[in-house]
């Protein structure tokens, strides 16, 4: 029996059906059953289900609707998408993790119902809309199906009472949640959706049929459950089922009044923002005072009118109505933006503090990367400056102790990133934050480019969509004073894909200093802890993160990648596995083969022990060079990635070392002794040449010379010739090993 049954149901063409299930199908959790249940099964989108079927056991084509799916799915717990839903990445395993640790596994009570977290993606420009928050009702009848985990055996159970047939969401939502025993919510983003465009014609443009012209309420009609198909009949169908069935069971109190209120926002809604006739306000109003629970106050003079079925009024409010949705939609924000603009407004009118200094990396993710690497030397070389670094509130906890920290969001956040005359950062701050002049923004970058970045994805469609406004991109870039570069090519490819006014700093990554500067024995101490053997050879296993779904389990067998390198080897993985999920990975994890190295924050330390580098199209392979280690590239998908993400050059033509297309000559290079022959060397020296030009240890002592102390060109430390560099070696398990030079 298979942990997950995921049910995809298609209604018409094939559509994004193909994205659906791919998203499925590369995840990194496998022990699922995939089953597109379509009602025509010789149609283009019964004939590609077939297609996957015939690909990959996994796939079972049904022939039907959700209702077909349930009855054929074997899982212990069931997921229902659409064919314009997709799974975010690692979904699965996050699922499964939560479910092991709060559901009945840990000993706790079977969970009927997860709804998880989620977003609608408009098709035009537009900020997404996620839910559900971490205190939202598991009940509300309003949460969508498609983004709804439920137990197998407590749908078998209740199959009988729920309602079949396409545009039934709200009466499904409602009855399994008069039914369900036990509900919860994972806020974590698992589920994308991405809306249909509103009128429904393929010519129709944003002029004629975007927010502007039916409102963001009535153009994503995703967030009222019952879609776009729904008539008004179909939708009163709905809210009598389940109001007749909470009044069988005797529901009273606060759930009753609860279920009431959501059903009646739908109603709502519909009588204000739809197409309706008389009939239907005057059953609704009908349903309203038959069903309304003693106790609940009217809400509002819409409310006052439906429940009176008073048809006329409410057709002078509809347009009204209209603007009050749109309104409502974004007042919550609203009101946050303008308490930030205010608080943030009155400590732009203070002086700005000539000694402060702001820090951050990955959008707040910790102490990490190139700005963690100049706060260090900052508070050596230039102590009269106060260095703040800031972070997510769940990153206090992980943060040095000697390290003033931030939170971002907070009152003192929005002070310091007023008032300080220094700001650096590998990613962008908010579009909130605003250039105030006198103040100096450097940022650090986090990576050589061998993908395409910024104005140059425009013409990936599907990176550049992921990008969001370039518009808004660019008013970022013109924040930047500075910009750090780590070689000839990175300032080449900052300056086309970044086009602005900023000066380049070409002083290496601070980041890899470490490399040249780590005290005798780091390495072997880094080992130890890390449970590396003194005798094996360890190699990082380093795969960059994919804009396209791939299964990476089916492509690449670690487990038996690693049982076929023998004893000499031991694999270092920092990827996107779960081992939990796969017997394989724990065996060789058990036997001493593998060892997870994914969730230790410092990448240097993990570069640091392992005495070579194995990695497809990753940032990682330019600052590991500098180590002068061997590098063996793994480059199955290679064309895909080239023409999918873009490229700016020809990785397999300059390698860092030998490529391998696929895992059985991967194993070769390995075995053969080839990854560390005389011939990787000649590559990775030419390599290091062109990649490694201005890394020498002396990068973040460069940056706060020149930047927090002011000091010209001419007084910063020259950089070290590549011949005369002296990288942290490896340990002697990796002998013999060829010089490069």
């Amino acid at each position: 029996m298979p942990r997950f049954s995921i049910i995809v149901t298609v209604h018409g063409v094939a559509g994004r059906l193909p994205t659906a299930l791919d998203s499925v199908l590369a995840q990194s959790f496998t022990d699922f059953e995939l089953l597109p249940a379509c009602a025509d099964p010789d149609s283009p989108a019964g004939a590609l289900a077939g297609e996957y079927a015939g690909r990959d056991s996994r796939v079972v084509r049904v022939t039907g609707g959700r209702d077909a799916g349930l009855r054929a799915a074997t899982g212990t717990y069931v997921l229902f998408l659409e064919a314009a839903d997709v799974l975010v990445p690692q979904s699965l395993a996050v699922i499964d993790g939560w479910l092991r640790e709060h559901g009945e596994e840990a000993g706790g009570d079977a969970v009927d119902v997860l709804r998880l977290g989620h977003e609608r993606v408009p098709w035009w420009e537009g900020e997404p809309v996620a839910g559900p928050p971490q205190d939202a009702d598991p009940a509300d009848v309003r949460l969508p199906v498609w983004a709804t985990l439920h137990r197998r055996a407590f749908l078998r159970e209740h199959g009988a009472l729920l309602p079949a047939g396409r545009g039934t969401d709200l009466a499904w939502s409602g009855l399994v949640a008069l039914a369900a025993g036990h509900g919860a919510v994972l806020p974590t983003l698992c589920v994308r959706r991405h809306e249909r465009r509103p009128g429904g014609g393929a010519a129709a443009g944003p002029k004629a049929a975007g927010p502007k012209a039916a409102g963001p309420k009535a153009a994503l009609r995703g967030t009222a459950v019952t879609g776009p198909a729904v008539t008004g009949a179909e939708l009163l169908d709905q809210v009598e089922l389940v109001l007749d069935r909470a009044a069988a069971q005797r529901l009273a109190g606060d759930r009753a009044r609860a279920l009431f209120t959501q059903l009646f926002a739908e109603v709502l809604e519909h009588a204000l923002t739809a197409p309706c006739d008389r009939a239907f306000l005057r059953r609704a109003g009908r349903l309203h005072r038959r069903h309304r629970p003693a106790g609940l106050p009217t809400r509002g003079l819409a409310d006052r009118l439906l429940r009176r079925g008073a048809a006329t009024a409410l057709r002078v409010l509809r347009p009204l109505g209209r603007q009050s949705a749109r309104v409502r939609a974004y007042a919550a924000r609203a009101v946050l933006r303008r308490r930030r603009a205010l608080l943030y407004g009155w400590y732009l009118r203070r002086p700005l503090d000539e000694n402060l200094a702001v820090f951050a990396a990955y959008w707040g993710r910790g102490y990490a990367c190139n700005p963690a690497a100049i706060h260090r030397k900052a508070r050596e070389l230039a102590p009269h400056v106060r260095s703040v670094f800031l972070v997510k509130e769940k990153e206090l906890a992980h943060m040095p102790e000697d390290v003033e920290s931030v939170v971002i969001g907070s009152r003192r956040y929005w002070e310091v990133m007023a008032r300080a005359k220094y700001t650096f950062n590998n990613v962008n701050f908010e579009h909130a934050v605003r250039k105030r002049p006198g103040t100096v923004h450097v940022q650090t970058h986090h990576g050589t480019p061998l993908k395409r970045m910024g104005v140059d994805q425009i013409e990936y469609r599907a990176v550049a969509a992921a990008t969001g406004s370039f518009g808004r991109l660019m008013r970022r870039v013109d924040r930047w004073d500075f910009s750090l570069s780590s070689n000839p090519h990175s300032t080449e490819v900052w300056s086309g894909a970044y086009p602005g006014a900023f000066a380049h700093l070409e002083y290496g990554y601070p980041r890899n200093d470490r490399f040249y500067s780590a005290a005798p024995g780091e390495v072997a101490a880094i080992r130890a802890r890390l449970g590396v053997p003194e005798d094996r050879v360890a190699l990082l296993y380093a795969p960059t993160y994919r804009d396209y779904p791939r299964d990476v389990s089916a492509q690449f067998d670690l487990a038996r990648f690693c049982e076929r390198l023998g004893p000499e080897f031991v694999v270092l993985l920092r990827a996107h596995y779960f081992l939990d999920g796969d017997a394989g990975l724990r065996q060789a994890v058990a036997d001493g083969r593998l060892i997870d190295v994914t969730s230790l924050r410092d990448t240097e330390d993990v570069c640091l022990a392992s005495d070579a580098l194995i990695t497809d199209y990753s940032s990682i392979m330019f600052d590991y060079a500098n180590l002068d280690r061997p590098i063996v590239t793994y480059a199955d998908d290679w064309d895909v990635y080239r023409d999918t993400r873009g490229v700016y050059f020809d990785l397999l033509a300059e390698p860092p070392g030998h490529v391998a297309r696929t895992q059985d000559e991967l194993v070769r290079v390995l075995t053969s002794g080839a990854w560390c022959d005389e011939e990787s060397a000649a590559l990775r020296s030419r390599f290091r040449a062109r990649f490694c030009a201005f890394d020498d240890g002396q990068a973040a002592e460069r940056v706060v010379r020149r930047v927090l102390l002011g000091q010209g060109e001419e007084e910063l430390p020259p950089v070290i010739p590549l011949r005369e560099r002296l990288p942290v070696p490896a340990t002697a398990a990796a002998r013999p090993r060829t010089p490069a030079h």
